[in-house]
């Protein structure tokens, strides 16, 4: 990655040995910066995924729990970040509606203890580098609900969460909000579309349809596969993040997404459409075949779609990837890394289990 401005910044990840924590890490560190891992390495955080930086100096791991509101105040006040991304959060919809309260412990608890945390840390810099500390609190679409129709959500839309995931990260979004409004802290809310791309955890949209594909079992969908989700390929949803730190005014808010809304069906065939090409099968049958539709989740949002316009005109962040060349880029990375790890420690995670189906991408872990 051809690295840009250095400016050597420290800087923490909640959450980043997840899917897009790992991401946000591996970009920070090619642009120059020290960056801190605290992640608690639970069932959806790997260390694997940050491999390729093992003998970087400039990563450095800390294995605690948001919700310790010790352990997050020392790494805080130890390490001295210019700048906090907070991405840890429990993500899927299903796990969220058969336990809720891990939900409401992580996602809304942990994220009072890291700005309780980082409000004591801010008050306690000299000014200039109190003027330069940000915090961004990375949340997702689903806080505002579902669409009937075919408007878009902006930075305005009124929070209406269907789900105890979405309720949950509102609240979480609401308390970043009253921190700032309250204290002054230099708090960021970002909202962005479904995410998608390599590493991520295997009970998500995209790779279920792999490796349901590829093991010859049915691929399930909710309904008939009519629900409709606006898509956003990793990497342009952490530079995102990133210009958002750098470029934008303190307090400015942002939708984040590709205006890319599609059916959740059209992502299934469209899967299957490359597994046929890229690793077809012995009789030459497609995919396709082994969909099989099953009933729908409890409160299942019909549409997700986003309006990028404000971080697109104001901060000039666009999508560089399309969604044919990142889908394509994912299936081809699930191919050759059929060893990445499988859904692990269930027994240990709070809240219950099951086979994830189709139809649920909530993907901001």
């Amino acid at each position: 990655m051809e690295s840009r401005h250095v400016d050597g910044s420290r800087v923490m990840v909640t959450g980043g040995a997840g899917f897009i924590g790992s991401h946000l890490v591996r970009n920070l560190v090619h642009l120059g910066h020290s960056v801190l891992c605290f992640d608690k390495l639970s069932y959806a955080g790997h260390r694997e995924s940050l491999d390729d930086l093992a003998s970087s100096s400039k990563l450095h791991w800390c294995i605690e729990d948001v919700c310790d509101p010790q352990a997050v105040r020392s790494a805080i006040n130890s390490f001295a970040p210019t700048a906090i991304f907070h991405l840890a959060a429990e993500s899927h919809v299903d796990r969220s509606i058969d336990g809720p309260l891990v939900f409401a412990q992580t996602n809304t608890m942990g994220t009072v203890c890291l700005l309780d945390a980082s409000l004591s840390y801010w008050k306690g810099l000299d000014p200039a580098r109190r003027e330069r500390f940000r915090l961004i609190q990375v949340s997702t679409d689903e806080v505002y609900g579902e669409l009937m129709d075919e408007s878009s959500f902006h930075e305005q839309s009124r929070y209406d969460p269907s789900s105890p995931y979405s309720a949950s990260k509102a609240a979480a979004d609401h308390f970043a909000r009253s921190f700032r409004r309250t204290y002054g802290l230099p708090v960021h809310i970002t909202n962005s579309s479904n995410n998608y791309g390599p590493f991520q955890h295997p009970e998500k949209l995209i790779p279920v349809i792999i490796r349901h594909a590829l093991a010859g079992q049915t691929i399930p969908v909710y309904g008939q596969g009519l629900n409709v989700r606006d898509w956003l390929y990793v990497t342009d949803h952490c530079q995102a993040l990133i210009d958002v730190w750098k470029k934008s005014a303190p307090g400015e808010d942002y939708i984040v997404g590709a205006r890319c809304a599609i059916r959740n069906l059209d992502v299934v065939h469209a899967v299957c459409h490359l597994l046929d090409s890229l690793s077809p099968l012995v009789n030459a049958e497609s995919y396709r075949n082994q969909i099989q539709f099953v009933k729908d989740r409890p409160g299942h949002d019909y549409r997700y779609a986003v309006d990028p316009d404000k971080i697109m005109s104001k901060l000039g962040w666009k999508p560089a990837v399309t969604w044919e060349d990142g889908l394509r880029k994912t299936v081809q990375w699930y191919l050759a890394h059929s060893s990445w790890p499988r859904i692990k420690n269930l027994e240990s995670s709070k809240g219950v289990f099951r086979e994830p189906n189709l139809g649920t991408e909530s993907d901001q872990s």
